[in-house]
């Protein structure tokens, strides 16, 4: 296995941890310590936290070690914009120059999500999701609008996988997929843009409330803390 090869795969075993909340947002990330967790040498670790690091999911700090990212809220949410826009554009130029083979891939990325949503880890079920919107964006044929629609994706890979447990069901879920697939295997450019705003218009809002709710979750053993000391003072 060639360097390159072993540092994106365990760039995916330290996402995964992520996703799990086994490393949680601010937590340091120790080259030496994971590396010998994986057994793997430090250089692959180091190129493994960089691609990381490139997607948003980690910050890279010339004094301490590299930290998972902890966003704010403000931040997230305009991410979350521009990755709807990015969304809404893929699908309309997927309607003017998708090939068959574009279709295909689509409708097998959702077939996968419907056969498995039921039996699938959290985490699979999430990325099997994501892989339906990248076909999406892959079927624009515009490597540009894929790459950014990539990148936008990455940053957002551990907020979107918060929400997503949040709001995901299978009544709600499954049948927008649809909705998305059969407006694109339509062209119809409008009902697509229907369809993503029914699955997506709230994801600004929900990226914005998850990062609130958690900045306040974490404020409140602090104050109890201060209110215990002062107390005991």
């Amino acid at each position: 296995m060639s360097e390159k090869t072993l540092a994106y795969g365990i760039a995916n075993e330290l996402r995964r941890s992520i996703l799990r909340g086994e490393l949680v947002p601010g937590a340091p990330i120790k080259e030496r310590d994971h590396a010998a967790a994986m057994g793997v040498s430090r250089t692959p670790m180091r190129e493994a936290i960089r691609i990381l690091a490139k997607e948003g999911l980690v910050t890279l700090s010339p004094a301490r070690s590299p930290i998972v990212s902890k966003p704010t809220a403000k931040a997230l949410c305009d991410q979350g914009v521009v990755l709807v826009a990015l969304e809404k554009l893929s699908g309309d130029l997927a309607c003017d120059h998708a090939t068959e083979a574009d279709l295909a891939r689509i409708k097998e990325a959702a077939r996968r999500m419907e056969e498995t949503f039921d039996t699938a880890e959290r985490i699979d079920s999430f990325e099997m999701d994501m892989a339906f919107h990248t076909a999406i964006a892959e079927a624009s044929r515009n490597a540009a609008l894929a790459e950014t629609h990539k990148t936008y994706l990455a940053r957002l890979w551990y907020a979107r996988y918060l929400t997503s447990r949040m709001r995901a069901n299978r009544d709600r879920v499954l049948p927008q997929h649809g909705a998305i697939l059969e407006a694109i295997l339509r062209r119809d450019k409008a009902a697509l843009a229907d369809a993503f705003d029914a699955h997506l218009g709230h994801l600004p809002r929900d990226l914005e409330n998850l990062m609130i709710s958690q900045a306040e979750t974490a404020e409140k053993p602090a104050r109890t803390g201060r209110k215990e000391s002062n107390e005991t003072a």
